[in-house]
């Protein structure tokens, strides 16, 4: 994309506001994974990806993988809502059945899986996922779904939530400016 996703304005607000503003309802609370100094202006609470005692050669960020352990590894709740910034097509009802399909699972992730594969990026996990993770990029894994093969997943398909989100939409990021618009587009023609 060139810029911070959730840094784009959609909505009239920057995408990560808006997808904080739709889960803070179904949440104990809202905290941003990434570097302090693009979020917390924003009046939202960040924490900064940790480093895990893990050199990272090129200087940049460790990805996904170490976003989740960063989460997990700072959460007191036994329950933990892992959602990338740039889904602008979230939304309550969709979060809300997911949440409610956490409270019976016996997994320690409950984790969409598409037509394009699984979504941990849109999954709920439970904190003791943690040490595992970490363990995982100490050795070296990158891949969060590398990552995920020890731990309980309990995969939910697109049939299961087709009735809330008829379109196959809710889970569809943002990866160029051409996403970018379709969203803008599909914002604006729902407004009106």
């Amino acid at each position: 994309m060139g810029k911070a996703k959730g840094l784009l304005e959609f909505g009239g607000e920057p995408l990560i506001l808006r997808i904080a503003r739709t889960i803070e309802p179904l949440v104990s609370s809202v905290t941003a994974v990434g570097p302090s100094k693009r979020y917390a202006a924003l009046g939202l609470q960040v924490i900064d990806d940790q480093q895990f005692g893990i050199a990272d050669e090129r200087g940049k960020r460790r990805g996904p993988l170490a976003g989740i352990a960063s989460a997990l590894n700072s959460s007191r709740t036994d329950w933990n809502l892992i959602l990338a910034c740039d889904l602008p097509y979230l939304t309550r009802e969709w979060l809300d059945w997911l949440l409610a399909r956490m409270t019976v699972s016996s997994g320690q992730i409950v984790m969409p899986r598409t037509e394009g594969g699984s979504e941990p990026l849109a999954a709920v996990y439970r904190r003791e996922c943690a040490e595992p993770i970490i363990a995982a990029l100490h050795r070296g894994v990158r891949k969060v779904t590398d990552a995920m093969e020890q731990l309980r997943t309990e995969f939910v398909t697109e049939r299961e939530w087709h009735h809330i989100d008829p379109e196959g939409r809710v889970l569809r990021n943002m990866n160029a400016p051409e996403d970018y618009e379709e969203a803008r587009k599909w914002l604006e023609a729902r407004s009106l």
